[in-house]
């Protein structure tokens, strides 16, 4: 990662982030329509290798100089291991052109797709869109299981269709302030959620109708203070068995919710926090509140490390997991995941080409591990993550572990994207400020709304 934010953090994360798809906004679409359905899933069987020389066509989103000398260096990589195989990389795509590209089919269609996007693996499956790679996995001997951290198996694949490998993963933790810590006497970070309270309060400090300085911003648009980020300490399950949705019988959603009003009121209520909040630099720029000194812990993923390299080198600060409920204190070490994902064009007619170089793209480690340091993402194979060429620096191992660590969770894929992640986002805002009267009646409305929108788009 450079020293100033790139476009895939301006535009993607802060999308991923608010779950905003293009392709979900016309919800009376179909995932099949969003993405470019096809009965048919390509040449599934055709999993051997050719002599003959073959050009591949990859579709990437990164934009960056050091994203693009990264990509370009393991591309580089492959094609030395296999001279047959020429790959022409199109970088800085975006999911409307993806979804246009792979609903027209033709020559001009990407054989290979990588995305930031994970909440759009749903339609990518369901739509066949994206071919399911089991056959290709299993004629290569590759137990997937075996291979990735299941958090990054669960946002690759739909209902057991396998149409997208992890390919680098982002990890979300705790940073503080270690100035801060101990000019307020804690001497270590929390690890539950009442401690981690008690901090915030002891390190805020009350300027008149602001602060000088903040413990901790818990609204919700706060920046990472994500409903699904704060909500993976949790463990929660989004939907039933029968694809129902969840949020109003599963205890994580009243919990966390109560527990961040609680927070909200212990620091000075939802109105002051708020015009606080405002006075927040951008969040990928050198005036990020954290880097600032604004707030003494924040809630980030891993890239934040070495934007701090760039932004704020003199900064005093160490990472952590975040805390957990007090009541599920022995998970912690776990978190919350995502990350980028590659599949492969199911009309594709070059597919032993393509899963080539997908495979090599998603599991050779030494590509990995350069790749990873290059943009300070989380590599994502088992093998990967204990590299010693790997960054293992005390601030950034805390992400890899949290990748590694069991209970670690994601957010489950569904037909229509991430719709109901915005529709939870949504209520959660309502709640915050005070709309909502009733939470339980007000979750299960939301219940209501997000299986009203998943009957419609198909699931």
């Amino acid at each position: 990662m450079t020293t100033s934010p790139s476009e895939r953090f301006r535009n993607v994360r802060l999308g991923r982030a608010t779950a905003v798809l293009a392709c979900t906004a016309a919800l009376t679409l179909t995932a099949a329509a969003c993405t470019g359905s096809s009965s048919s899933t390509g040449s599934k069987g055709d999993v051997g290798s050719s002599a003959a020389p073959v050009t591949i066509t990859f579709w990437h989103g990164w934009s960056a100089p050091n994203e693009l000398k990264a990509i370009n260096t393991s591309i580089a990589a492959f094609e030395k291991a296999n001279p047959n195989i020429k790959v022409k990389a199109v970088g800085n795509d975006t999911d409307d052109k993806v979804n246009q590209a792979l609903r027209a089919g033709g020559a001009n269609a990407p054989d290979v797709v990588s995305t930031f996007s994970t909440n759009n693996v749903g339609q990518y499956c369901s739509s066949h869109a994206f071919a399911d790679l089991t056959p290709f996995m299993k004629a290569d001997g590759l137990d997937p299981v075996k291979t990735f951290p299941k958090s990054m198996l669960d946002y690759t694949n739909y209902k057991g269709d396998q149409c997208a490998l992890p390919q680098l993963g982002d990890a979300f933790g705790l940073y503080y302030n270690t100035d801060m810590f101990k000019a307020a006497g804690i001497a270590s970070p929390p690890k539950t959620l009442s401690e981690f309270d008690a901090d915030a309060v002891k390190l805020t400090k009350v300027s008149g109708d602001s602060y000088s300085q903040l413990g901790f911003m818990p609204n919700f648009h706060g920046y990472e203070t994500q409903s699904e980020h704060l909500l993976g300490q949790w463990g929660p399950t989004y939907f039933t068995s029968d694809g129902k949705s969840n949020v109003a019988k599963d205890p994580a959603f009243t919990q966390m919710l109560t527990w961040q009003q609680g927070l909200v009121k212990q620091l000075g209520g939802f109105t002051k926090l708020e015009k606080y909040r405002n006075t927040f630099g951008d969040e990928f720029s050198a005036k990020n509140p954290f880097e600032t000194g604004k707030v003494a812990m924040a809630m980030d993923g891993e890239w934040r490390v070495s934007m701090i390299k760039g932004d704020a080198p003199d900064l005093h600060y160490a990472t952590a997991p975040f805390p957990v409920p007090d009541a599920l204190a022995s998970t912690y070490g776990r978190g919350y995941q995502t990350g980028t994902i590659i599949g492969m064009n199911a009309k594709s007619t070059k597919q032993a080409a393509a899963w080539k170089f997908l495979k090599f793209m998603t599991t050779d480690t030494p590509m990995l591990v350069q790749f990873a340091n290059a943009i300070s993402n989380v590599p994502s194979t088992f093998d990967s993550l204990k590299d010693p060429a790997l960054d293992h620096s005390a601030q950034f191992q805390t992400f890899l572990d949290i990748a590694n660590n069991p209970n670690t969770n994601t957010t489950p894929a569904t037909v229509n994207g991430g719709k109901y992640l915005t529709s939870i986002q949504n209520f959660e805002y309502d709640f915050e400020s005070g709309k909502v009267k009733n939470l339980q009646s007000g979750l299960s409305g939301l219940a209501t709304t997000i299986d009203n929108d998943l009957a419609q788009a198909g699931q």
